[in-house]
């Protein structure tokens, strides 16, 4: 269970190959940029009161070339590690070096998938059976949650910003740094961190992923109790447990699949179900 296959297997301290650098830089950049109308909508009621120093367009535009900024450095650091300790991209790697692992292929996203659409099912009943009826209990009578749902269009574009972007900060730099600290005090023979050095990496990604909620939470007046901190870290932090064993066990590409499909429950099934 633990254990990566021959064929996903990736060598440690192989060269670094900048052709992954730029298909993983412009994937980000692209979801980075089709998460726009999602946030844009959310966002709608504070951007219709605000006053902004500039045009809306001309705002966007610099946020986007900040953030390609911030992505070219955390790709370049985490891929670079990543060559380091043997995890990386399997299958976008072995197709660049002239060995293709396609056959692969159709069985690690089906499982990749399976596992995200279970992760963000569970999200769904853990909030809705535990910690709303809790919420409720805490916001009494001066809840007052945002009522602005983006349609579900905008929350399949949005997914890829999770699957990609997300992905790529926190499996493959955060994640990736964490097991490459840690594989000086605890590796194999080869020099790849132990499993337990890349299950705390993944713990603690998770984790630090969970409490980046909470200032967003706190914004909207929401008081920031242990129950809510929890929710917070639980209901994030689930898939990128998921995401994390999967990317050192079958590739990043597999952590991405994961997360997308995951996203896909939560922000595309939900608001095609869910009243208006």
């Amino acid at each position: 269970m633990f254990q990566v296959e021959p064929e996903l297997r990736l060598d440690v301290k192989r060269r670094f190959d900048w052709r992954v650098f730029f298909i993983l830089w412009a994937a980000s950049i692209l979801a980075t940029i089709a998460v726009i109308p999602y946030t844009l909508t959310l966002e709608s009621g504070i951007l219709a009161n605000a006053n902004l120093p500039m045009p809306l367009p001309l705002l966007i535009a610099i946020q986007i070339g900040e953030t390609a900024i911030l992505l070219a450095v955390a790709v370049a650091l985490g891929y670079g590690l990543a060559t380091r300790i043997g995890i990386g991209l399997p299958f976008i790697e072995k197709w660049l070096q002239g060995t293709p692992i396609w056959n692969r292929l159709p069985r690690t996203v089906l499982f990749a998938a399976v596992l995200g659409l279970i992760g963000g099912a569970l999200i769904v009943v853990l909030d809705a059976v535990f910690f709303a009826p809790q919420m409720a209990a805490l916001l009494g009578a001066n809840a007052n949650p945002p009522t602005v749902n983006p349609p579900a269009w905008q929350g399949f574009l949005a997914s890829f910003y999770g699957g990609i972007t997300e992905e790529v900060l926190l499996r493959l730099f955060v994640l990736t740094l964490l097991a490459w600290l840690g594989h000086f005090v605890s590796r194999d023979a080869e020099g790849r961190p132990t499993v337990g050095i890349l299950w705390i990496a993944n713990i603690i990604t998770a984790v630090l992923f969970g409490l980046g909620h909470l200032p967003a939470t706190a914004a909207i007046g929401i008081p920031l109790t242990p129950m809510i901190i929890t929710r917070a870290i639980l209901l994030n932090g689930l898939v990128g447990v998921i995401a994390g064993w999967l990317y050192w066990t079958r590739g990043l590409e597999s952590a991405m699949i994961s997360h997308f499909a995951a996203d896909m429950i939560l922000h595309v099934l939900l608001p095609l179900i869910s009243p208006h």
